[in-house]
């Protein structure tokens, strides 16, 4: 009544040889994770950077650019020519989501440097958008 199964099931072939490409583990995605996050959140410190200069957004720069440098393997950033372009208001609450995306998967991470940092940005943006809608 029913045909055979004529081809391997998709089970069995996941549980024999391992493949040919290779596999990540948990902790190098979390890494390639937090590093995408972080330099987004460099993207925006030096958007913000163009719009409002500050010392404390110059010393963020840096910092962001040591930890996505550590996590790439010694591979910089690529960072973003300073052009003035958006408003402020909007890049700080933009780079406050994403220090909160980079606070999580360092604190899943246990990267104790990284979370400090993303959690010094989330605090810092939140002021700079409280002073800006405010005022």
């Amino acid at each position: 009544m029913y045909e055979p199964i004529r081809t391997k099931s998709v089970h069995s072939t996941m549980a024999g040889p391992p493949s040919d490409f290779p596999h990540r583990t948990r902790e190098e995605e979390l890494d390639i994770q937090l590093a995408g996050h972080l330099a987004a959140l460099l993207a925006v410190t030096d958007e913000l950077r163009a719009v409002t200069p500050s010392t404390d957004l110059d010393a963020a720069a840096t910092r962001l650019a040591e930890q996505v440098t550590r996590l790439r393997g010694g591979h910089t950033p690529v960072r973003a020519p300073l052009t003035a372009g958006r408003e402020p208001a909007a890049l700080h609450e933009r780079a406050h989501a994403v220090a909160g995306r980079a606070l999580l998967v360092a604190a899943s991470r246990a990267d104790t440097a990284a979370a400090i940092l993303a959690a010094e940005r989330m605090d810092a943006h939140a002021a700079a958008t409280e002073l800006t809608t405010a005022g």
